[in-house]
């Protein structure tokens, strides 16, 4: 999805930084007034963000390892799909974090404020 895309659809994006902030398999916690989200590149530099709460123990995602399109939540290792947020695994189907939705333009990461 592009920016202008989504202006179209009336929605209002947030200019987190660069896509070269991110480093390639890791992440980057992103302060909103709407609550903290946590912003991911994958090894393909497909980019995801969720809120930065794992939906077990609340543990920080953001501090996450990033493996493919999953992240492993530090504290008890729970394996969150980036794209839905659902747990993997034999933790599946036990919650979910939310996702937010990400566009790149012109280099820039935006996310979307509307939550």
């Amino acid at each position: 999805m592009t920016i202008a895309s989504a202006i179209t659809e009336d929605a209002a994006w947030i200019d987190v930084g660069a896509l070269d902030d991110i480093p390639r398999r890791g992440a980057r916690r992103v302060h909103t007034p709407a609550g903290v989200v946590a912003l991911f590149r994958t090894g393909d530099d497909r980019l995801f963000a969720l809120k930065d709460q794992c939906p077990h123990k609340l543990g920080p995602l953001a501090d996450g390892i990033v493996c493919g399109h999953a992240v492993a939540c530090p504290l008890h290792n729970w394996l969150i799909d980036l794209e839905t947020g659902r747990p993997l695994g034999a933790d599946a189907g036990k919650g979910s974090t939310p996702t937010v939705p990400v566009a790149m333009e012109a280099g820039r990461v935006f996310i979307s404020a509307a939550r």
